[in-house]
């Protein structure tokens, strides 16, 4: 099997291909919407070439596509052949659904015929019935939102890989400005800072010394057991939710003591969880 692996996102208009799609790029593959059939063996080969650089794609595919139905199964057939892995993941949802949908959006129907959206449905339905036999995963979104619609297909291509929350951690100082990329902001300048003692004030908050100094204080050993507990609470929440990555910040005055130690000690405790996890010192240079 070669290292591609390729998802084809189809099934009827207004179905929610394209939010599906935008979840597909938040769960890290390479997206392409509406690529012309004739250029998938080609688009494919390259895709491979790429190496370890690309090796997960989905491509949305619809009746947009002028030789979508002429083509696609016999193109589909032929990349199996040179194995690789391939999913069709097919979209669909009840007439009445799809026509509110429509109405909604006061978009027309590709398929529709002197503007009845219902027939338009009918045909389109029909058209890819054969297809739909051939789906590996059908999803029916009558009654999914957008954010149910994500929590689904992250079940799906998400866990299914054992894959977790990536979580980042930033040190920084308040001195220096809060970073703006960051979910989350802790501010730990209540605990004993080591900068007022010599023999620490030269040393790196990641140094074993001053970690050590930290935990010494019953309120920041506190203050650590409550926080990983809240961060074991709350991380499940941002993954069923679809989240892909975390990133928490930890402050304190300069932003080379304790915001340093304290993010290297959760990052000690996440870890034994089996997240995935980075760790970034703004500030910690003297």
């Amino acid at each position: 099997m070669k290292n591609l692996s390729v998802v084809f996102i189809t099934g009827l208009s207004g179905s929610g291909k394209s939010n599906a799609i935008k979840c597909f790029e938040d769960l890290g593959f390479f997206c392409v919407d509406n690529l012309p059939t004739a250029l998938l063996p080609k688009f494919t080969e390259l895709c491979a070439q790429s190496g370890n650089e690309i090796n997960r794609v989905a491509i949305g595919i619809d009746v947009r596509e002028r030789g979508f139905f002429k083509n696609f199964l016999e193109i589909l057939d032929e990349l199996k052949k040179e194995n690789y892995a391939i999913e069709i993941l097919f979209l669909e949802a009840s007439d009445e659904a799809l026509v509110r949908r429509f109405s909604e959006t006061r978009r027309p129907h590709p398929l529709a015929k002197n503007g009845s959206v219902i027939d338009g449905i009918r045909l389109e339905r029909e058209m890819l019935s054969e297809l739909r036999k051939r789906a590996d995963k059908i999803i029916d979104t009558t009654n999914y939102s957008v954010h149910q619609l994500k929590e689904i297909l992250n079940k799906y291509y998400l866990e299914s890989e054992g894959r977790k929350l990536t979580i980042s951690f930033i040190s920084f100082g308040y001195k220096f400005g809060i970073p703006y990329d960051v979910d989350l902001i802790f501010d730990v300048r209540f605990m004993q800072n080591p900068n007022f003692v010599k023999e620490l004030k030269l040393l790196k908050g990641s140094d074993k010394r001053v970690i050590d100094y930290i935990l010494k204080f019953q309120e920041a050993k506190a203050f650590l057991e409550k926080l990983y507990e809240f961060l074991r609470f709350l991380i499940p929440m941002y993954e069923k939710e679809g989240k892909s990555y975390l990133t928490i910040g930890i402050g304190c005055t300069g932003g080379r003591h304790r915001s340093v130690a304290v993010s290297e000690i959760l990052k000690g405790y996440l870890e034994k969880e089996g997240y995935s996890l980075n760790i970034k010192h703004r500030d910690i240079e003297f």
